[in-house]
């Protein structure tokens, strides 16, 4: 019997079987291929949706659109500032009122609790384009990105994520572990004030899941344990958008050693690749970067210029990934 995804939301992984994300995987290489090739597929015509963000981006907001549009359908961007949702409207009544007037909604904010609201409510199916818990269409674009690599059997790979956890790498170790794909999160395991820096329910499914697709799923601090025999070593920026500056002083110290350099990718197995899920700090040409090279005399951050620029790095067709599999989901669960 084949897959059949119509109707679905597309909150977070844990919802979906490994077969149900290697049919998203596939319907997204088919698309990126079409795309590639001048072929249209306007399979959505007559069909509209809408983008709610409540924290701005590029990739996202270029992907869902372009990935709307080359499926013929309409779309309306919403930023921050052009929503009422959870100011004078609740997010219910948002919701049932969008609900009615398109045929998808992705959201892009906050906690994950508000896009779960937004899919029990508008009748249509929701999608996450991220939340303060989860990536999952990041998570998509990573495993395409590996596969084009790989091959589209990962099966024992091993994905190593330096730095600290949050929402992209909660996702890439959900999707290891629902593949069959060998995952380690290389970091430190409490912040600077002794606090858990992962969430313990996240890992806990993860092993569940772990334990039925066969995929080794774990956390250390050493460094050289970690890259061993990596295939993928990843890693995200240490601050995230929508947390404090002040932020910034204490992870440099926490996170420094686990800074992704030619030394780290040379540890790794011959042929072994480097992601981000961007936008990187790996050098002092964005505001940011030139303040926290101005403060703390720190100019590459999670990524030395030497990885991100060297043959090693996918960043960019991974960033490119992220439209295809976003398009795959909008078409599986429109369709």
């Amino acid at each position: 019997m084949g897959v059949n995804l119509s109707g679905r939301h597309f909150l977070k992984l844990f919802d979906f079987t490994s077969e149900q994300i290697n049919y998203l995987l596939d319907l997204a290489a088919d698309f990126k291929h079409l795309k590639r090739s001048g072929v249209p597929h306007r399979h959505l015509e007559g069909k509209n949706i809408v983008l709610l963000f409540e924290k701005t981006s590029t990739r996202t907001r270029c992907a869902f659109e372009v990935a709307g549009m080359d499926l013929g359908m309409g779309v309306t961007y919403l930023d921050p500032g052009s929503s009422q949702m959870g100011k004078k409207e609740s997010i219910e009544d948002t919701a049932r009122v969008l609900g009615r007037m398109y045929d998808g909604i992705e959201y892009r904010g906050f906690a994950q609790e508000i896009v779960e609201d937004l899919a029990a409510n508008a009748g249509v199916p929701v999608w996450n384009g991220l939340t303060t818990e989860f990536h999952p269409t990041q998570a998509l674009a990573d495993v395409l990105t590996m596969r084009e690599e790989f091959g589209s059997d990962l099966k024992g790979r091993k994905v190593v994520f330096m730095g600290q956890v949050g929402n992209t790498a909660d996702s890439l170790a959900v999707i290891c572990a629902k593949l069959g794909i060998n995952f380690v999160q290389c970091g430190p395991q409490c912040d600077v004030e002794g606090n858990r820096t992962y969430q313990p329910w996240i890992w806990e499914k993860c092993q569940e899941a772990a334990a039925l697709s066969g995929a080794h799923i774990s956390v250390t601090e050493d460094i050289d344990e970690a890259v061993e025999g990596a295939d993928v070593i990843y890693t995200d920026v240490w601050v995230g958008m929508g947390q404090a500056d002040e932020l910034w002083n204490s992870r440099i110290k926490l996170l420094a050693p686990f800074r992704v350099t030619a030394e780290v990718m040379a540890k790794a197995k011959p042929g072994a690749i480097f992601m981000h899920c961007l936008p990187s700090f790996h050098d002092t040409n964005t505001t940011i970067g030139a303040e926290i090279a101005e403060k703390f005399g720190v100019t590459e951050m999670e990524v030395t210029d030497e990885v991100f620029e060297s043959k090693q790095s996918r960043v960019f067709q991974e960033a490119e990934n992220r439209m295809h599999t976003i398009k795959a989901v909008m078409y599986a669960t429109l369709k």
